[in-house]
């Protein structure tokens, strides 16, 4: 077996948008982080914090916008809570359109997406049995 590399933390995940300023109101008012000092690079962006875990936003006009349902299966950030009620609340209060799924034997989770179109999964997960 292969030793594990020396990872101590997820430490930031990067969103690429077309729309700064909606996506950090929603990583804030939404989601709950807070901007923080960001480093003087010649592109526009913006650094949020929350959850041990940073957010960058990097402004980039070239993605495409994004189109279809709300998908369980696309590449997403997936974020732990004790109280999903408290979610969809807050989702309601925002206008964020929102898809339910329940996991058999593992949970219930909330799919929605930030302005930018990406996939954001909110869930209460019952606990992960390791599998050798």
């Amino acid at each position: 077996m292969t030793a594990a590399l020396p990872i101590r933390a997820l430490n930031h995940v990067g969103r690429l948008t077309k729309h700064l300023d909606e996506s950090r109101a929603f990583y804030r008012d939404v989601l709950g982080f807070r901007e923080i000092r960001r480093p003087n690079f010649d592109f526009p962006g913006a650094w949020l914090f929350n959850y041990g875990l940073q957010i960058h936003l990097i402004v980039n006009d070239s993605i495409p916008d994004a189109a279809g349902p709300i998908q369980t299966r696309d590449g997403h950030l997936a974020f732990e809570v004790e109280d999903l009620a408290a979610v969809e609340r807050r989702l309601t209060e925002h206008g964020v359109e929102y898809r339910k799924n329940e996991v058999p034997g593992r949970g219930l989770q909330i799919f929605f997406r930030d302005p930018d179109g990406h996939h954001i999964e909110v869930g209460k997960y019952l606990p992960v049995e390791e599998k050798v």
